[in-house]
């Protein structure tokens, strides 16, 4: 167990449900992600007062499995805003069996753009 603290605000809880699972018993990580995007567009979206859509997800780490029964907590913090994009640091932490000790267990950082109802982007709002 580390000393080390979630990052950000929380943006989303979930539970792993068997559902989720690969062959081995892990949850897929394809579902991970998943929930990292939903956090992410959450975050993204309030802080561009607008509609958004995922551009990019660099540095992904996959750090331990997720299991089933574990809570994913998803905590996001904006880094950088451009013209008409953003920057989210996102870190998913897993509750172990709900009640258990918290876990990083996956980190990346994913780009989004504002877009208006036409898809075309738009300037982000430079105060919030």
């Amino acid at each position: 167990m580390t000393d080390e603290q979630p990052s950000g605000e929380l943006t989303l809880r979930t539970m792993a449900m068997p559902a989720d699972t690969n062959a081995s018993g892990d949850i897929f990580g394809g579902w991970v992600l998943s929930q990292m995007d939903l956090a992410a567009g959450i975050a993204a979206g309030q802080r561009a007062a607008s509609r958004v859509v995922t551009i990019a997800v660099d540095k992904m780490k996959f750090i331990r499995p997720v299991q089933v029964g574990d809570v994913l907590c998803i905590y996001t913090s904006i880094i950088r805003v451009g013209n008409t994009s953003m920057e989210i640091n996102i870190e998913a932490w897993a509750l172990r069996h709900r009640y258990g000790h918290r876990e990083k267990v996956t980190e990346a950082i994913f780009t989004f753009v504002a877009v208006d109802d036409a898809g075309k982007p738009h300037p982000v709002p430079k105060d919030v």
